[in-house]
Order: C-alpha cells, then sequence, then structure tokens
C-alpha cells in the first residue's frame, strides 16, 4: 500500500479540529514553533551546540504508515527541537517527547522523578507518567524476553536484588538519565479498509525516568521524554513493526524554502529517482559507506580510509545535528576546492574562524555542485545553498560561509539538516538502506507500505485529511492501519536537540 502525503494539505487540515480528520488525538496534532526574540545564532554557536549533541550521540550507549507532517519556516541559524505527542497508558495520558534518530528507547519522566523539569519553556504542559495510575502498566522484570533484547543492544540493565529491567544513559556533555522499563498501550487512530478506526492500540516498552541530570533537567528546553528512533529491537518502530502495526521503515522530506515544513512517515516514500546505498552492518547509528567526494565534477585526492567505519571514524546521517560535518582529513581538501573552483568570482575571507566568501552575484552562479558518492552507486548532489550559509552583507557584497565544518581531531562524518533539506530520505530498516532524492518538499509524496496479501498498493493519503485538494480522489483500499500523527517543531536559539 502506498498512501499520498500532501504537505499543504495536510498542514491547512492541523489548523482544523482533530476530529474533522481522524476523530482525534492522534492523528492531528496542533503543530507549534516557537522562535528567539530578537537575534540570529553565530556559526560558532551552531557548533558548539553540535558538538554537545554529538557528545551525547556518540557516546551514548545506547503494517501501518504513520504520519508526521513538519511545519514551519526554515532557518539555518536557529537551532530547532523536533517533538510530538504521544498517548500511553489507561486512561491515556499526553507526553512531549522529543525525536531523535540517535538512540532507541521511548522514555518519559515518571513521578516522583528526581531533577525532572515540572515546567517547559517550550509552552508545553509537562506530565508525569504512573505506573500505578494506569490500569494497563506492567512492570518489566529481567526474566521477561524483552528486557534480555534490551541487555543485548545495550539499552537495559539488570539488577539482581530487585528483579527490575532497567536503564542507565549517560551523555557525553554529562547529562543523563536512570530508570526503569515498562509496558502499557500506546494510543493512535487508525485507518483500515478507508474507514477510520478510533481507539486502537498496541502494547510497547517504554523508559520510566526516576532520574535526570545536567541540561535535562533545565525548564528552558523541557520536555517530557524522548522518543527514540533508532534501529535496535527496543525501539517503539521495531516493536510497532513485529506486530503488524507498521512498516519498520520511516521516512522524511524537509522543506529549506522560507515557508518551511516537510513530512516525516512511519513507511517508505516512493518517488522514481531515489537511489539507495547500504547501511553499514552493526552500527548503534545510522552509519553509510562514503567512498568520495567531487567538486564540480573533480574527485577529490583523499584517501578512501578517512571515510572508513571503525570505532571513531565513519559517516552518520543525523537529522538531529544542525550543520554538517566532514572528517579532519577531507576538510582542508574540500575548502580547497571551493575555493579553487570560485577564486575568479569570490574574495576568500575568514569570518570568527570560518572560511567565507564574498560575492555580488547569485551563489547559484559562482559556486560549484558538490557530490557525495557513497557505497553502491548512490550519489547525494548538493547545490551551493546545501553547504552554504549566508552570514551577512558587507556593502553590495554578499557574505557566504562553509556550512560543512570539520571536528577537530576526529575522523567522524555527520550529514545534518543543512545537507538534508529538500530531499526525501527512506530509513529502509528491514531492507538495511537508506535512499534519497532531491525533491521539492511542499509537493505531495507516495508512501509505500506492504499490504496483508503480500504486495504494495497505492493510496492517496490526502484524504487523511478530508481535504477539498485537487489532489483529493476516492479511497482506495487500504488493507492495513493507517496511523497519522503530526509533529510539533520548536526552534530555540538557545538549543540544540539532544
Amino acid at each position: 500500500m502506498a498512501v499520498t502525503i500532501t504537505a499543504g494539505i495536510l498542514i491547512a487540515v492541523a489548523l482544523l479540529p482533530a476530529a474533522l480528520v481522524m476523530c482525534g488525538f492522534p492523528a492531528t496534532l496542533k503543530l507549534e514553533r516557537a522562535f528567539p526574540v530578537g537575534q540570529r545564532v553565530e556559526l560558532s554557536e551552531l557548533r558548539a551546540r553540535d558538538m554537545a549533541r554529538h557528545g551525547r550521540m556518540l557516546q551514548s550507549s545506547s503494517g501501518g504508515v504513520i504520519d508526521f507532517p513538519v511545519q514551519g519556516t526554515y532557518d539555518p541559524y536557529i537551532v530547532g527541537l523536533y517533538f510530538t505527542k504521544v498517548q500511553l497508558g489507561s486512561p491515556p495520558r499526553e507526553f512531549y517527547v522529543q525525536i531523535d534518530t540517535g538512540s532507541d528507547v521511548l522514555w518519559v519522566s515518571c513521578s516522583g522523578c528526581n531533577g525532572c523539569p515540572e515546567t517547559s519553556g517550550l509552552q508545553i504542559q509537562l506530565e508525569f507518567f504512573d505506573p500505578g495510575s494506569s490500569s494497563t502498566a506492567s512492570l518489566i522484570s529481567c526474566t521477561d524476553q524483552r528486557c534480555s533484547v534490551g541487555v543485548q543492544s545495550s539499552d537495559a540493565t539488570c539488577s539482581s536484588q530487585n528483579n527490575q529491567c532497567a536503564y542507565a544513559f549517560q551523555y557525553g556533555d554529562g547529562s543523563g538519565t536512570l530508570g526503569y522499563y515498562v509496558s502499557d498501550l500506546m494510543h493512535f487512530d487508525a485507518i483500515l479498509g478507508g474507514s477510520v478506526t478510533t481507539n486502537s492500540s498496541a502494547p510497547v516498552v517504554f523508559g520510566c525516568s526516576t532520574s535526570q541530570t545536567g541540561d535535562l533537567t533545565k525548564s528552558d528546553r523541557a520536555v517530557d521524554g524522548i522518543f527514540g528512533f533508532g534501529q535496535q529491537e527496543m525501539s517503539v518502530i521495531s516493536q510497532l513493526s513485529s506486530r503488524g502495526v507498521a512498516p519498520k521503515v520511516f521516512s522524511h522530506c524537509l522543506r529549506g524554502d522560507d515557508a518551511g515544513g516537510g513530512l516525516l512517515v512511519f513507511g517508505e516514500i516512493v518517488e522514481p529517482n531515489i537511489v539507495y546505498s547500504p547501511l553499514v552492518p552493526s552500527q548503534p547509528h545510522y552509519n553509510l559507506n562514503l567512498q568520495s567526494i567531487s567538486v564540480n565534477g573533480q574527485t577529490l585526492s583523499i584517501d578512501p580510509e578517512v571515510f572508513a567505519t571503525s570505532s571513531n571514524r565513519g559517516t552518520i546521517v543525523d537529522s538531529g545535528t544542525t550543520l554538517a560535518y566532514l572528517a579532519e582529513e577531507a576538510y582542508n581538501p574540500f575548502v580547497g576546492a571551493i575555493t579553487s573552483v570560485v577564486s575568479q568570482s569570490a574574495q576568500p575571507v575568514l569570518s570568527k574562524g570560518n572560511q567565507c566568501y564574498l560575492i555580488t552575484s547569485s551563489v547559484a552562479d559562482v559556486f560549484p555542485q558538490v557530490s557525495l558518492n557513497f557505497a553502491g552507486g548512490a550519489s547525494m548532489i548538493l547545490r551551493p545553498q546545501d553547504y552554504l550559509l549566508q552570514q551577512n552583507s558587507v556593502g553590495s557584497s554578499a557574505v557566504w560561509c562553509i556550512g560543512l565544518q570539520k571536528i577537530q581531531g576526529q575522523g567522524i562524518t555527520i550529514l545534518g539538516d543543512l545537507v538534508l533539506r529538500d530531499k526525501i530520505f527512506v530509513y529502509d530498516l528491514a531492507g538495511q538502506r537508506i535512499g534519497w532524492a532531491n525533491y521539492d518538499c511542499s509537493m505531495s509524496v507516495n508512501v509505500s507500505a506492504t499490504t496483508s496479501a503480500g504486495k504494495s498498493e497505492y493510496v492517496n493519503a490526502g484524504q487523511i485529511s478530508e481535504s477539498s485538494s485537487v489532489q483529493n480522489e476516492p479511497y482506495k483500499e487500504i488493507v492495513i492501519s493507517v496511523i497519522a500523527f503530526l509533529m510539533h517543531i520548536s526552534l530555540l536559539g538557545s538549543f540544540l536537540s539532544l
């Protein structure tokens, strides 16, 4: 089954009462985006925030279509926190949880938590989960097979004293959380056979946080927890796919224009120009095998071993990183090649340690195309605006700076939002591959999922919104559930997503 999702359609309907769309939460949620007051954020500050995230991410031990339409104005100088709302327990309670592709586990703050914030600068009401108040909650013991799976992936620990399955995540910036695992119902609305089925639910295992330290305790960026989108068996996507509730694939398409927005779905976006590269096996993150970089059609002289995956090397796709980062040995050849190509049309300058250029004409007319070449013959084509950021102006000249940064002393390459925007990205966990294609993310997309008959069908998912758009056609038969959520986005000048 495939669903055509139209960003504009669903964004418009998101402003209507939820019952008009999918008969209630969480089929449609109001999207929010908070902006910092007054000033833009310097590149140096963006780097510092990304570094904090990378410290956490890199040192951490850690069938239907679910739809997260995205909205908001894209601004690369404002660091984003992506979060959504889930319903857990019986009776259901709502929790705001951060979207994190760098971890596996869904966890929320629980009653009696030490250090958990009680208020949030995001203007959301924080909640605390209480297993004793939910009639369907049960604790996960060390003898439970689900705990054994978590122990194998370093997402769980066990204590012989109380036989309780627990977790303790310590991050590189000094923040951390610990708690125990519970099983309870996650609630959602579903489309089955073209009609809405309300009050659907599925049991999931998630963390109940009893203690938080460091940045997790700060109220200005507080949410109720973290929603891990990783590929280990403790992740919600793995749990739901094993029950046939959702496919084991998710996709996003983030708009890079001033209108912003985009789409994030549990399902495979289908587009003829998508190219795929295999995931590097046995890695905790979404690692790809980057083989070479080309500038203006010329392959740079960089040893391929620079990009080889090891304990401290490799290329990671991470939508939680604002900029993008090259391995240290690749950075200077890349910048040198760009400078050489534009030497007749741009004046190189250094601005606060960043390589920048003064230009008087269009950036697309001056700077070359860049190609990141991956295993499997898949290349990611970067336009100038995919690796440059405009800082300011000097007289009649615009100042454009290299947005790809380097991590001093490390061989990690990280592809963040700077290069991911204006592209479809498909994380095919079942097929162990990631695909992408340049795309206008304001347009509708086809989302595919395997039906109970074992084949793919195509349905116009703009119908989820019951919109009167020209895309609107009668429902085709849907034989597995389609679960729709909306993702909240809050952009804060003082925060980098965990």
